[in-house]
């Protein structure tokens, strides 16, 4: 399955959070802007939604495409914050919410990508559901 969300991405991570003191106890909370940035998501995501969650092994491959300033040239890699990994984190808890599959701990293969962008700006993704392993890959069997 290949989709593209034409959108700004979100800079914003699932790792953000906030501490509040409430009755002398910390209470620890995602801003609204982790709200915002996974409501926005969701709204993008869910015409994709397969009928039924996705099972067994996935692997996902994840471009993501941030509006270039001047500094930046088109296709340039983006080196700076937000990690991708962080970034991966609120994809996969929105996709798992939206019902892309049952459990994020499905993807058991991973590309991501960050670039700046001319146009168009947004998130590329492939889903693919992989077929179960027997044997251990060629690579895995050189290293051992």
């Amino acid at each position: 399955m290949k989709i593209f969300l034409l959108l700004d991405p979100p800079t914003i991570t699932a790792q953000e959070t906030k501490v509040a003191i409430v009755n002398g106890k910390p209470r620890f909370y995602k801003p609204e802007s982790v709200k915002k940035a996974k409501d926005e998501l969701k709204k993008y995501l869910k015409p994709f939604k397969p009928s039924e969650p996705m099972s067994g092994p996935i692997e996902l491959k994840v471009t993501w495409l941030f509006p270039k300033g001047k500094k930046h040239k088109h296709m340039e890699w983006r080196v700076t914050k937000p990690d991708t990994d962080n970034l991966e984190k609120l994809l996969k808890d929105v996709m798992t919410d939206v019902g892309f599959w049952k459990d994020d701990a499905q993807v058991v293969r991973e590309v991501v990508e960050k670039l700046w962008s001319d146009e168009p700006t947004g998130i590329a993704l492939e889903i693919e559901i992989l077929s179960e392993r027997k044997e251990a890959s060629d690579e895995v069997k050189r290293v051992t």
